[in-house]
């Protein structure tokens, strides 16, 4: 069997795939994790390359051995259960990570987020810088896109002043009630831009609707989750510290890094692929694709880092 030293190393933030499976039994064969599949009257077996995998999502119909959860706990993938498409069945029900156990991880960025977590000004400007970075990866990605660009998305004078406008208050924003109103704010202001640009006007965001953008936003938020969970498992965070979502809930943590990328890359491809007419598996792929394009791992990465060593390391 493949032991964890056979395993080519690859940095979580350098990381390529995120699987969803459904229907399928995931095992361990000869030293590989494979999923198996029955098509009418045969069986067929798909390989997952463990070691440039960052997670892990099993939906309705699936189940998975012992000996596979053993492989992938060696290669740190995150493992979470899930309802269908990769969002929960029931709205009230979170995905439930499974994470590896390492006793090898890092506590140099534990013990950095812990200096700062119990301070409420330290934590509050820490979110603010976090809201800071969002925007600023918005107007990054938004303005290199050229598959964005095509489909009308692009750093326009109505997006500047929306983004600029927000900039201006989030400094000012005395607590973190106030500040995630600005979010909100901002991201409904996102969805109105984005309806325009696609034609969908008369859009309203709801987690319970079918239709096509709000599917598929549930869908890319969830897939933003599992990066945002592999950055705080790898850099040994638990996900309870929050800054933002509220520290009663467990994995709140997960949220505010998911933030980070959500509004930059899943929710313009969510409306473009609903305007497109686009399958689940269709903008599953495509949001995969601009995750890698645009270096989103790596992005959660460093502001996780900068945040953890903010106070640490002395200012110049």
């Amino acid at each position: 069997m493949e032991q964890l030293t056979d395993l080519k190393a690859i940095l979580h933030s350098k990381r390529a795939n995120i699987y969803y499976l459904e229907k399928c039994r995931v095992m361990q064969k000869d030293g590989r994790v494979l999923y198996l599949t029955e098509a009418k009257k045969e069986y067929q077996y798909f390989n997952i390359p463990i070691a440039n995998t960052t997670c892990l999502l099993l939906g309705t119909g699936t189940s998975i051995t012992q000996a596979a959860m053993r492989m992938l706990a060696q290669a740190g993938v995150l493992v979470g259960f899930s309802g269908g498409g990769a969002t929960p069945l029931f709205m009230g029900t979170e995905i439930e990570w499974m994470t590896p156990q390492s006793e090898y991880r890092p506590t140099e960025y534990i013990q950095g987020w812990m200096q700062f977590w119990f301070d409420d000004i330290k934590r509050l400007e820490t979110a603010k810088r976090f809201q800071l970075a969002r925007i600023a990866f918005i107007e990054k990605i938004w303005f290199k896109d050229k598959d964005l660009k095509r489909e009308g998305f692009e750093v326009d004078d109505e997006l500047s002043a929306m983004l600029h406008k927000t900039l201006e208050q989030i400094p000012n924003a005395y607590n973190v009630g106030k500040l995630l109103q600005l979010e909100a704010d901002l991201t409904k202001r996102l969805y109105k831009y984005s309806a325009k640009r696609t034609n969908q006007i008369g859009f309203t965001r709801e987690h319970n609707n079918a239709d096509d953008a709000n599917s598929f936003l549930n869908h890319g938020n969830y897939l933003a989750y599992g990066l945002g969970a592999t950055t705080l498992w790898t850099l040994g965070i638990p996900h309870g510290f929050a800054v933002m979502h509220g520290k009663t809930r467990r994995g709140a943590l997960v949220f505010d890094i998911a933030d980070l990328i959500k509004d930059a890359i899943v929710l313009p491809w969510a409306f473009v692929c609903a305007k497109e007419g686009m399958s689940e598996q269709e903008f599953r792929s495509q949001c995969l694709q601009k995750f890698v394009e645009h270096k989103a791992l790596d992005f959660m990465f460093d502001e996780v880092k900068k945040a953890s060593l903010y106070y640490k390391e002395p200012k110049s």
